[in-house]
C-alpha cells in the first residue's frame, strides 16, 4: 500500500526536492494512525487493563499503579511483548513519577535505569507529583506567547480592523492558552496569571498601553473578547456536563468517583477540581439535576463574548 511513497519539505525559501520514504509512520496518510492503532490493540490486547491503571492515546501510554514492584514488571511486560509484536518501546522517553510519597528510588527497564520525575507532560498537559497546576499553566501561557509571536505581523497591524483582530484571536490564541483548563483546579492566582497574559495582547493588538489608561473592559469590547477567567469557568462546566451525562462505566465518571485512600495531612485541604466545579454552579444558578437539560446547562454556564450570539 506505501509502496514507492514519496514526500517533500515546503520552507519559507521553497519546497525541497522529492525524497522517498522508506521507514516510519507515513506521515500524511489518513490510514496510518488507524493502522498503528490497530497493530498496537493487537500486539497488546492480552496485557490491557482497564482504565484507570492504563490510559492509551496512539503511542502515548500511561501505566498507573499502587504498588512500585509491580509497576516495574509491568513496564516490562509490556517492553517484551512490544518487541515481540516488532514494536519497540522508547525508554529514551519513558517517564516515572510517583504521586504523595518520599521514594526517590529508579525502576529498570530491562538494563535501562529510568530516573524519578517530580513531573512530566502527558498529551499536551504537564503533571506534577504534587498535583499542583501551576506548571501546566505556565507551560499554557508560555505555549500562548510562542502562537501569538507567530501572528503578531497581523495582529499588531494598525490597518486590520479591531473585530478581526478579535476573531483571529479568539481562533487561534485563546485555545492555546487555555487547552486543558477544564481539568484544572484552578486557585485564583492561576486565574489572575491568565487574565495578566490575556491583557498583554489585548492592549498590543489594541495599540495602546498602560499609561493611556484606558479600561480593559473598553478594550474587551472593541476586540469582542470575554474575559479569560469567565471563558475557562465555560470550560470547567462544559468538562463536568459531558462528563455527568456518560454512563459510569465511562473512564472519566470512574475516575471522578474514584475513592482515594489515606489521610490528609494536616492544615487547609487543597481545593480540588469538584470544588471549584461546584463554586462554578452556584455562581451560575445551577445544580447537579441540571446536567441532563443540555438546553438549560447551555443556557447558564456559556459565556459569549462582546456583540456576539455565539463564541
Amino acid at each position: 500500500m506505501y509502496r514507492d511513497s514519496v514526500s517533500f519539505v515546503r520552507t519559507a525559501v521553497g519546497e525541497s526536492n522529492v525524497f522517498p520514504i522508506s521507514v516510519g509512520v507515513h506521515q500524511g496518510s489518513a490510514l496510518s494512525p488507524f493502522l498503528f492503532n490497530v497493530v498496537l490493540d493487537v500486539v497488546t490486547a492480552n496485557i490491557q487493563d482497564q482504565p484507570p491503571w492504563l490510559m492509551m492515546y496512539a503511542d502515548d501510554i500511561a501505566l498507573v499503579n499502587q504498588n512500585k514492584a509491580h509497576l516495574e514488571r509491568r513496564v516490562n511486560i509490556w517492553k517484551d511483548t512490544l518487541e515481540n509484536g516488532g514494536l519497540r518501546l522508547n525508554v529514551a522517553k519513558t517517564e516515572y513519577m510517583s504521586c504523595g510519597g518520599t521514594d526517590s528510588s529508579t525502576i529498570r527497564i530491562g538494563s535501562d535505569l529510568i530516573a524519578k520525575s517530580d513531573k512530566f507532560r502527558y498529551l499536551g498537559s504537564v503533571l506534577h507529583e504534587s498535583g499542583s497546576v501551576d506548571d501546566d499553566v505556565q507551560a499554557r501561557i508560555g505555549a500562548a506567547w510562542a502562537k501569538w509571536r507567530e501572528v503578531t505581523g497581523v495582529l499588531c497591524d494598525r490597518k486590520m480592523p479591531p473585530r478581526l483582530k478579535g476573531q483571529i484571536y479568539k481562533c487561534i490564541i485563546r485555545p492555546v492558552l487555555l487547552y486543558g483548563g477544564e481539568c484544572w483546579p484552578a486557585l485564583s492566582r492561576h486565574t489572575q496569571e491568565l487574565r495578566v497574559t490575556e491583557m498583554k495582547m489585548l492592549r498590543w493588538m489594541s495599540g495602546v498601553t498602560r499609561s493611556d489608561r484606558i479600561r480593559n473592559s473598553f478594550i474587551r469590547g472593541s476586540l469582542g473578547v470575554r474575559d479569560v477567567g469567565e471563558k475557562l469557568q465555560e470550560c470547567r462546566l462544559r468538562w463536568y456536563g459531558h462528563i455527568m451525562r456518560r454512563p459510569r462505566e465511562y473512564v472519566g465518571r470512574r475516575c471522578m468517583d474514584m475513592a482515594v485512600l489515606g489521610a490528609r495531612s494536616r492544615g487547609r485541604p487543597r481545593k480540588r477540581w469538584l470544588d471549584v466545579v461546584k463554586s462554578d454552579m452556584r455562581a451560575n444558578g445551577l445544580t447537579e439535576k441540571d446536567v441532563k437539560d443540555r438546553a438549560k446547562w447551555r443556557k447558564h454556564s456559556r459565556k459569549a463574548d462582546p456583540g456576539n450570539g455565539r463564541d
